[in-house]
């Protein structure tokens, strides 16, 4: 298999370069696989209005063959993307761009292609949007770090990480492994493609510098591709975190760090690397915890230092299981389902209940999440 083959060459070499891939993106039997993921995904039509049905409905030998020649020709010119605003837990709006289908294609295409090459190359506490990876994985190896006596935590989160992510240096990232300038100029095209609201105003454009829309198909690997350099940082041994004994763990652009002591000068020398590469710490939501004493809420779980339930017993453990927060959703999930269902036939809903609570069992389906199956139904 061509991915294989790539992942392999990246990671026997790592300072190898790829200066030809672009004819494998455009290869028919990508670009039908990458229409089969992103149906798939499903989603909301972009600025052209054109959805799933209506391109099944018109043709899609046509559809794709129209990509596949003006990939060949080097006349495929990315569109805009439409920002839609989605609510969050807060009550504030989180900014999402949808890039059109055709655009989905392409850019899943591309990703299938060049991914295996930086999955090469990404550390073994990247958790987040990688294949063969997950949330529950992040948490048991957060677990080894708290038994290894790594209590000490800096909770991290990244203002506007997406928005935030500087094109030139995200390239310069690229390019240690991607040098095809016809790959490169796709990427291109896709940070800088213009951005347009439900006002019809336009933003972004061909001098925008900062951000890749979150909602592309391509954004988390590009931003697992940048904060790689400080994993790098972080993982190297001679590092002052290495040497302090530190670890991280990340899932996109949610992080940790762990150790037996987290100092002022580590949370300098973090905002400092983090400042050189054009991000910034969300100080009201960035703190430091010593878990032994406190519980901490992280990835929809809460970790906690926890007496064993057995009577008698003066044993503690590490307790993971799913946050208050997360019951909370799942619970206002199973309503709004059985309320939109109700003058429907019983199978509808009985459907849509199991798709919703697999998903949620399955992502949280770690020591600790059966006790709370009694507590959502």
């Amino acid at each position: 298999m061509l991915q294989r083959k790539l992942y392999l060459k990246a990671k026997q070499d790592k300072t190898f370069k790829f200066y030809v891939l672009y004819d494998k993106i455009r290869l028919e039997y990508f670009l039908w696989e990458a229409y089969r993921r992103v149906r798939a995904n499903g989603g909301a039509p972009g600025v052209d209005g054109v959805t799933f049905d209506r391109l099944e409905k018109s043709g899609l030998p046509e559809f794709i063959n129209g990509i596949k020649e003006d990939l060949a020709n080097n006349t495929y010119k990315a569109q805009a993307v439409r920002r839609v605003y989605i609510p969050k837990a807060n009550g504030k709006l989180r900014p999402l761009g949808i890039p059109t289908i055709r655009d989905r294609v392409v850019q899943m295409s591309c990703k299938m292609v060049i991914e295996p090459v930086f999955e090469a190359d990404f550390g073994e506490n990247s958790y987040g949007f990688r294949p063969k990876k997950s949330a529950k994985d992040a948490m048991v190896k957060i677990k080894t770090y708290l038994k290894e006596k790594r209590t000490h935590v800096l909770d991290a989160d990244l203002e506007a990480y997406f928005d935030m992510i500087p094109h030139d240096k995200l390239m310069i990232a690229v390019k240690q492994r991607i040098v095809d300038k016809n790959v490169l100029s796709l990427i291109l095209q896709w940070l800088k493609s213009p951005v347009i609201d439900s006002e019809n105003r336009t933003t972004g454009g061909k001098n925008n510098q900062l951000g890749t829309p979150q909602g592309g198909v391509i954004s988390p690997l590009l931003s697992n591709i940048y904060l790689n350099l400080l994993d790098r940082i972080i993982e190297n041994p001679r590092s002052e975190f290495a040497r302090a004994g530190i670890r991280i763990v990340r899932y996109a652009d949610d992080f940790i760090l762990l150790g037996g002591h987290i100092s002022d000068k580590i949370s300098d020398q973090l905002e400092s690397i983090l400042t050189r590469m054009g991000l910034r710490l969300n100080k009201e939501k960035t703190s430091k915890k010593q878990l032994w004493k406190e519980s901490m809420n992280f990835l929809g779980f809460t970790i906690r230092w926890a007496r064993t339930p057995f009577k008698g017993s003066v044993n503690k453990f590490w307790n993971i299981f799913p946050s208050k927060k997360s019951e909370k959703k799942i619970r206002q999930s199973v309503k709004e389902i059985l309320r939109i269902s109700l003058h429907r036939k019983p199978a509808v809903y009985v459907y849509k209940l199991n798709t919703k609570l697999r998903g949620w069992v399955n992502y949280f389906k770690i020591n600790g999440v059966s006790q709370m199956y009694t507590s959502i139904s």
